[in-house]
């Protein structure tokens, strides 16, 4: 199966709320990074996560796929995800965001799904304040400067433009 192919199996699955359909997609020992959720590792926690968190929050979703490559151990694909909201306070409110799946591939499995993406844009759609989208924009960057492909980039201070 072409990685293309692969990652539209894990996203028809996860649209329609088929946890083991997405876990299936997995090795045994794979995990899904989320970019609102955190990461789950195994076939039993990656499957809760989409049908106790993804669709709890969440309905009508629409995970379209663009421009996939791979070569062989990596594969990346950018996509365009909506959904609308069922969280307390932006019930109804249609969520849109762009993002990139990094996957490490294995044996025709994906071994590591994460994201990178601009979700503050589906954040500030349904109406979340300022100050939320804050915290969750710090969050990442927290989760960046401590991966160890950011080590170097981290503590070089420098000056520059500052909102503070």
């Amino acid at each position: 199966m072409s990685y293309l192919a692969l990652m539209q199996k894990m996203t028809a699955a996860a649209v329609a709320g088929d946890g083991t359909g997405v876990a299936a997609c997995f090795t045994p020992d794979g995990t899904y990074h989320d970019v609102f959720y955190g990461a789950f590792t195994g076939a039993h926690a990656i499957a809760d996560m989409i049908e106790n968190h993804f669709h709890r929050d969440g309905c009508d979703f629409i995970w379209d796929l663009h421009d996939a490559v791979d070569d062989g151990e990596t594969g990346y694909v950018r996509y365009v995800f909506s959904y609308t909201s069922k969280l307390a306070g932006h019930v109804g409110q249609r969520s849109v965001f762009e993002a990139v799946s990094i996957c490490k591939l294995r044996g025709g499995k994906i071994a590591e799904y994460r994201e990178v993406g601009n979700a503050a844009t589906g954040l500030s759609l349904m109406g979340f304040r300022e100050a939320k989208v804050a915290r969750f924009v710090g969050r990442e960057a927290r989760e960046l400067t401590q991966r160890k492909e950011a080590a170097a980039h981290v503590g070089r201070g420098g000056e520059g433009d500052r909102d503070e």
